[in-house]
């Protein structure tokens, strides 16, 4: 309205309310015709059904929403996966580093499951992790907690404003959690059944510190927890 007050050419897209209770996408697109002394003489208008456009936009819009979603999701166990989780480290490390808090990381390997697949077969292996990756998504507790596959038989959480004490409380809870769900793995070292090791690592990052860093010190402690003899939790 305000533009056809000041004379200046314009368009706009709205909806508009049909009789029987729908709606139609209008394209408006209004011209000026000025007399010979610039002043306004009269607008004339066009009016465009642009409803079928309006619907396609809308189709694409959603299918890049859900491209995007399928983006960040592991294709196999239904959870987020390794380039999701590198998005969540940098914007959870620089809140920690702001808000000068712990940051906690969980990396969580299935023990012996090479030989795993090796005797009970690929399609069983699959469906393995698909269990594991359930069963440790529903052990995180807060909305802000991130769980994921970091690729191959490796998982990971991250805990944001949770300590040493509290990473090794949840690490703890994932490594029950997975016995409880009784998964046979004849070809085990260290059970009967299926196990987890755990590297857990907390810093509270500093300006000069890097997340790399806080992976770093959490596959370290994995690998101690394998040295140690696996079905185990290490931390530091």
């Amino acid at each position: 309205v305000s533009q056809s007050k000041s004379g200046i050419d314009h368009e706009a897209d709205y909806r508009a309310l049909t009789k029987d209770g729908n709606y139609v996408w209008i394209r408006d697109v209004v011209h000026v015709v000025r007399k010979e002394n610039g002043e306004v003489d009269s607008l004339i208008g066009f009016m465009f059904d642009i409803s079928e456009r309006k619907k396609t936009e809308q189709e694409l819009i959603k299918l890049q929403k859900e491209l995007e979603e399928l983006s960040f999701k592991d294709g196999l166990t239904g959870v987020a996966n390794r380039r999701m989780f590198d998005s969540v480290i940098e914007t959870e490390w620089l809140k920690a580093r702001q808000n000068k808090q712990p940051l906690s990381l969980i990396i969580i390997d299935i023990d012996f499951f090479k030989e795993y697949n090796d005797f009970y077969g690929h399609l069983q292996g699959d469906d393995c992790l698909k269990q594991v990756a359930e069963t440790l998504n529903n052990v995180k507790a807060r909305s802000r907690d991130f769980f994921g596959r970091f690729g191959g038989e490796e998982f990971i959480m991250l805990l944001p404003e949770a300590d040493e004490n509290a990473a090794w409380s949840i690490a703890e809870r994932c490594r029950q959690a997975l016995f409880k769900k009784q998964i046979p793995h004849e070809q085990s070292k260290v059970s009967q059944l299926l196990t987890i090791s755990l590297g857990v690592s907390t810093m509270i990052p500093s300006q000069d510190d890097e997340h790399n860093e806080l992976i770093s010190r959490a596959d370290k402690q994995l690998y101690q927890a394998k040295q140690k003899g696996r079905n185990c939790i290490q931390s530091a």
